[in-house]
């Protein structure tokens, strides 16, 4: 088939992906990347461009002005907190601060895609091109859906895709249903009182209890009788009292990570988590807290739009990569999938290339082009 992207085009989105990756930005704080989107955006005049979703979001719509099914197509702007050691052209020129995920990536691919549609747009229907804030914290899909701006683009489907470093470059990499898991960072912070190092006695430390707590969390996934899949429940933190030689401390705080396939698991794994944490408050007399942070729900990808993938593998040219277990990092696409007809499928960086979240990882612009075939081909199915 003919080739939809031309080599100027490819290389005006490789040094936009670059421009980007050179002035990251933390979640929340997404304000000039989407400046730079816009401006980009403006270039292809879509129908409409909606600003401000959830904070920084922005969207293109391009509508082809007859009846027919709103596809959403999303791509991420936050940056992480990482220092990068790269010494290319263009490194990160904010300090402590990277994309180390590839979100620059995601945004250059949806870019591309607004480059042709402007060109051949939807014969039906309605295409939107969301850039999404805050998806490194797991709370920027839940924003935008409960938006009174995303009122007004209400999609039938959405799909997005992450770079996938360890599988073949340009591979397209899915499975039906659950492809990316739930997670949940847990905190529970333990007050009982303080005294003098000298009279503990006179005081009411919870260290017994926290001791106890991390034990108890830790079995609590491994009894895998209690659960229908994958689960797992990981210590990442814990803090007895301040460094005080002379005090008996009086509080404490543990914080795990709680992780499972399937989001049925995660509630009963929450829940028995918080009920051992009650036991031991109520043996011990140890007031307790608990709250929760960065909640992703499972991404779960719909049958019925697996086809759609695999026909737009085929003609993109692209080699398809079914896996047979869910992935373990969560997604916060999962709350799009939970309420649209969608999926959320990989893209391939490099066997070799480093991984997610590394200090020298960087988007590898040769899957550019494959990125935006498979968005294309996959817009064409749906508003052909």
């Amino acid at each position: 088939m003919p080739e939809i992207i031309s080599e100027k085009l490819l290389n005006q989105i490789i040094k936009f992906r670059q421009t980007l990756h050179r002035y990251p930005e933390l979640s929340g704080e997404e304000k000039d990347t989407a400046a730079r989107i816009k401006t980009f955006l403006q270039q292809q005049k879509p129908d409409e461009i909606i600003e401000n979703i959830a904070g920084h979001g922005i969207a293109a719509v391009f509508d082809s002005g007859k009846d027919g099914p709103t596809l959403l197509l999303r791509s991420d702007l936050d940056a992480l907190p990482i220092e990068e050691v790269n010494d290319f052209a263009h490194k990160s020129r904010n300090e402590g601060v990277g994309h180390k995920c590839g979100h620059d990536g995601h945004m250059a691919i949806l870019a591309g895609v607004a480059t042709l549609i402007c060109k051949i747009k939807p014969k039906k229907g309605r295409l939107v091109l969301l850039f999404q804030p805050e998806e490194e914290t797991g709370q920027g899909a839940e924003k935008v859906i409960n938006d009174k701006a995303f009122n007004r683009i209400k999609p039938d489907y959405a799909f997005a895709l992450h770079n996938l470093p360890g599988y073949e470059k340009k591979a397209i990499v899915y499975k039906e249903g659950s492809f990316a898991a739930a997670s949940k960072g847990m905190i529970i912070r333990l007050q009982g009182a303080s005294s003098h190092a000298a009279h503990p006695e006179q005081g009411h430390t919870p260290a017994p209890m926290m001791t106890k707590l991390i034990d108890g969390l830790m079995a609590i996934a491994k009894n895998k009788k209690n659960f229908k899949d994958f689960t797992l429940l990981t210590v990442i933190h814990a803090k007895l009292g301040e460094i005080a030689f002379g005090t008996t401390p009086g509080k404490a705080v543990v914080m795990a990570t709680l992780r499972t396939y399937l989001d049925e698991d995660m509630e009963v794994l929450t829940e028995k988590a918080e009920k051992l944490a009650h036991e031991l408050s109520k043996e011990y007399d140890i007031k307790i807290e608990i709250s929760y942070t960065e909640v992703f729900p499972a991404t779960n990808n719909h049958t019925e739009v697996t086809e759609i993938i695999e026909k737009a593998s085929k003609l993109s040219e692209a080699k398809l990569l079914s896996i047979k277990e869910p992935f373990r990092w969560s997604e916060d696409f999962g709350h799009f999938t939970a309420n649209y007809k969608g999926a959320l499928f990989g893209l391939g960086s490099g066997k070799d290339h480093p991984s997610l979240h590394n200090n020298d990882y960087d988007f590898p612009d040769e899957i550019i082009k494959t990125g935006i075939r498979m968005f294309y081909h996959i817009t064409q199915q749906i508003l052909k």
